[in-house]
């Protein structure tokens, strides 16, 4: 019978000093800890100590460098949750190339959408190699026809390759350590370059002032090993810091995120990390009797970021489960994005949720963070919150900086801009896309808009994401908000964006995913949404209920607005540069069958 690989350890706990990530798997391999990997029934499939993967991981390397390729070819790796992964990505460190984690999620438009994905960052990264699981090989195969790869397939094509006697040199700090995906709620994702000095720098600020690891502490994750998330925080980081973790796969994990619950519970995990959706996905299908089975009093560290934080769902959350050991506390706000490894600032660890009530007038009109109560303003205004994101990790320099290029004072908005040693070294085959990010003396545009208040950051969200309707600034997730107080609408089921109208102004737009069949019941929700939305910002919103599964979303599981706009173009048979016309204003919703989406 397996047995999962000890939490304890008998190294000495180390999180920097090395020079690349296979001195940090070398290390690692001296102990006795590893990965273990979970199926949808809760069951172990397989163990694979660090020793063990170091052991496969050079042996495959001498077969990929047996293949001739020059120093920091790209080896694309379809990221599965899959143990194979994590051989080939470690390979690959080993043998002087550059692996390059792609997508393992087909989404809305199936097959053929996937496959077309796919075959478009195969060319973006310029890949020589592609390495998929048995289950992605298909797609893989179909993807890779006719492109200048050497060779694409599974773990037993590459088991073929003849073995070359000796390794190369090991990875140098400057050299690439990996290309990360953007997520690509935005446009076409875009491979940021990350040095193996970038992410170890990174990662020593996570694991020593984030999370503070202890002797002991086990990581456990679900996230898609392609995420920024996945990849670096629960892949990297247990290796790095030498301790265990536990796998549970992606799509398992949205069919059935009772397990990530159990599995924390029965291996006494202390560390894990997740979007805001994944904690309302829990809590939304906890029963009674399964809070009573857990017993999550080990759970230190309950990671919450890559995407704007809605603490109402994360205080129904920690009130569900509270019988069961699980401490608000725990909670742990993050901010960050592949463009500077992975973390950029932590919320003070064991304080849970700090949030900030505001003026939403006064930060929509005039970009600044006044301090409400709950209640509102004395005139009755709006009101929103936001989450405290913490003091950024030694290394870096932030500053707001005001549209007009100024720094930002305290409390008043701005876009956010950094720069330190975990910063990308810009995205690869795309200078122009480089140049616009980075700066000649190092400054990120990362693109999100925040205040600081103190040493503490708040990202109030995305610069491209902000709607300017009727002269007002209108943050989409305020839109979004207002859909999912409604009782037919759940966290995550609508997105809001902005469209031309027939006079040349933006006309705001919001979909909403909606289960609700009865037509008088459909008409009541809208308007509803249309007298909220109204009341509270002033503005017309063109509302559009949609089938479940509807929603498009980014590789790595977040609503993509920007998909949404172009798939409601579409459906209304509109051209992006066309106008609005009047008479869909005030059109019936739209209730057609969709096709759905697939995680």
């Amino acid at each position: 019978m397996l047995q999962p690989t000890p939490t304890e350890n008998s190294l000495p706990l180390k999180t920097s000093g090395y020079r690349s990530l296979a001195d940090a798997l070398d290390y690692a391999a001296q102990g006795t800890t590893g990965c273990n990997f979970y199926n949808g029934r809760g069951e172990l499939t397989r163990v694979v100590s660090y020793a063990e993967l170091r052991r496969r991981a050079i042996e495959l390397a001498h077969r990929l460098h047996g293949l001739g390729f020059e120093r920091g070819t790209r080896v694309a790796l379809v990221a599965d949750t899959d143990p194979d992964f994590l051989v080939v990505f470690f390979a690959c460190q080993y043998a002087g190339l550059v692996p390059v984690p792609l997508p393992a999620a087909v989404h809305l438009g199936g097959r053929s959408a996937f496959v077309e994905h796919l075959r478009a960052m195969l060319i973006d990264c310029q890949a020589r190699a592609a390495f998929a699981p048995e289950s992605f090989a298909g797609f893989l195969a179909e993807a890779a026809e006719g492109l200048d790869l050497q060779l694409a397939g599974s773990m037993a094509s590459f088991r073929q390759l003849t073995p070359s006697a000796e390794l190369p040199e090991p990875p140098a700090p400057s050299e690439l350590a990996y290309l990360q995906y953007t997520s690509g709620s935005t446009r076409f994702p875009k491979g940021t370059m990350i040095t193996q000095a970038a992410v170890l720098h990174n990662l020593a600020g996570i694991l020593q002032y984030g999370v503070q690891i202890r002797r002991g502490d086990r990581f456990m994750s679900w996230l898609p090993y392609y995420h920024d998330m996945g990849l670096v925080g629960l892949i990297l980081g247990p290796v790095v810091s030498q301790l265990s973790v536990d796998y549970l796969g992606t799509r398992e994990f949205a069919m059935r995120p009772r397990l990530w619950l159990s599995l924390m519970s029965r291996n006494r995990s202390s560390i894990s990390f997740s979007p805001p959706f994944g904690y309302a996905l829990c809590a939304r299908r906890l029963r009674d009797s399964d809070v009573a089975s857990y017993d999550l009093s080990a759970w230190r560290v309950a990671g919450v970021g890559a995407e704007m934080i809605r603490a109402p769902w994360l205080h129904r959350f920690a009130e569900a489960l509270q019988p069961a050991g699980f401490s608000a506390g725990s909670f742990l706000p993050c901010y960050g994005m592949a463009e500077c490894s992975l973390a950029v600032s932590f919320a003070p660890l064991g304080q849970g949720l700090d949030s900030e009530w505001l003026d939403a007038d006064q930060l929509a009109e005039n970009r600044i963070a006044v301090l409400v109560d709950e209640t509102g303003p004395a005139a009755g205004g709006r009101v929103t919150e936001f989450v405290n994101c913490g003091r950024p990790l030694p290394g870096y320099q932030v500053e707001i900086r005001t549209a007009d290029g100024r720094l930002a004072a305290e409390r008043e908005c701005g876009t956010i801009f950094l720069r330190g040693k975990s910063v990308m070294s810009g995205y690869a085959n795309n200078r122009e896309a480089s140049a616009a990010a980075l700066s000649a003396d190092g400054w990120l545009n990362t693109g999100d808009i925040g205040y600081r208040a103190g040493d503490s950051l708040f990202i109030t969200g995305r610069a491209k994401d902000l709607l300017i309707i009727n002269g007002r600034n209108i943050w989409p997730q305020d839109l979004e908000y207002v859909a999912e107080q409604q009782p037919e609408v759940r966290p995550e089921d609508a997105s809001a964006f902005a469209i031309p109208g027939e006079d040349g102004s933006d006309v705001a737009v919001l979909v909403v995913q909606c289960r609700e069949q009865d037509s008088f019941r459909q008409a009541d929700l809208v308007e509803r949404l249309k007298q909220r939305i109204q009341s509270e910002f002033g503005i017309a919103c063109l509302i559009e209920l949609v089938p479940l599964h509807t929603l498009p979303r980014t590789s790595s599981g977040k609503l993509s607005r920007s998909g949404a706009r172009l798939d409601f173009l579409k459906r209304n048979q509109l051209e992006q540069r066309q106008c609005l016309p009047r008479e869909l204003v005030d059109r019936t919703p739209h209730t057609e069958a969709a096709e759905p989406s697939r995680s």
